[in-house]
């Protein structure tokens, strides 16, 4: 074969390897579209709006990712996995959970602790804390007479909390009240004894904070308030 050959034959070669390549990539895509419009992943774990060290020294870097690359993750894929596994095709975790007691308990717990951790990592920012301002102290100061006042209450029902669990700030009829459930249960779920629009939430998990303080539940809460984001605080409030 003579080199005008080869090269003609060269070039019909790459000819239809480039049509197959884009024949598989356009088969990749509709895979793609097609798994998003039936059976995709109906959740997805958000990006963290800081690094992993940014909030040290109150909560350390390695605490930091493993409970959001680890535990919050977890939570996100079982709770696609029985989503698909059930069928259950709601994709709005606010309405799922508060029809929770509708469903199997594993969208109670993974549910809930994909909530509960998407508004915790949201709810605390880096040189956070400090006297809260705007419609939030004016709620504070109603409702528990004081910040300092606000800031014992808080803290007691975070230690009072037996085992896991959260602490939480709700808004409901025009009052704060502040509570704590079991486990991944929040104020959301039809299932649970308080009730309100979460504004502000603490995890009391062990997973939380024992890399750092270890059993000293207190000391991490005294910490906690060093990171409080109040404008988020702020925009829960406003949320009806």
């Amino acid at each position: 074969m003579n080199e005008k050959s080869n090269r003609r034959e060269f070039i019909k070669k790459a000819s239809l390897a480039a049509i197959g390549t884009a024949v598989v990539s356009q088969v990749g895509a509709s895979s793609i579209l097609s798994n998003k419009l039936h059976g995709g992943p109906q959740f997805s774990l958000a990006p963290l709006p800081y690094d992993f060290k940014a909030l040290e020294p109150h909560i350390d870097a390695m605490t930091m990712e493993i409970h959001y690359s680890k535990h919050h993750k977890a939570y996100v894929d079982n709770l696609n996995k029985i989503c698909d596994e059930k069928h259950i095709h709601e994709s709005n975790i606010e309405n799922l959970l508060k029809s929770v007691s509708s469903f199997p308990v594993g969208i109670r717990n993974n549910g809930g602790g994909h909530y509960n951790h998407t508004m915790f990592w949201n709810i605390m920012k880096p040189n956070g804390g400090g006297l809260p301002k705007g419609a939030i102290l004016d709620a504070i100061n109603a409702s528990f007479g004081s910040f300092e006042a606000f800031k014992v209450k808080f803290a007691d029902a975070s230690k009072a909390r037996f085992g896991s669990g959260w602490t939480w700030l709700v808004s409901k009829d025009g009052k704060l009240d502040i509570g704590s459930t079991p486990n991944q249960d929040n104020p959301l779920m039809d299932v649970s004894e308080l009730k309100g629009n979460p504004v502000l939430c603490l995890d009391v998990w062990e997973h939380a904070y024992y890399l750092k303080y270890q059993n000293k539940r207190a000391d991490y809460i005294e910490a906690w308030f060093n990171l409080i984001n109040w404008d988020e605080v702020n925009r829960r409030l406003a949320q009806k």
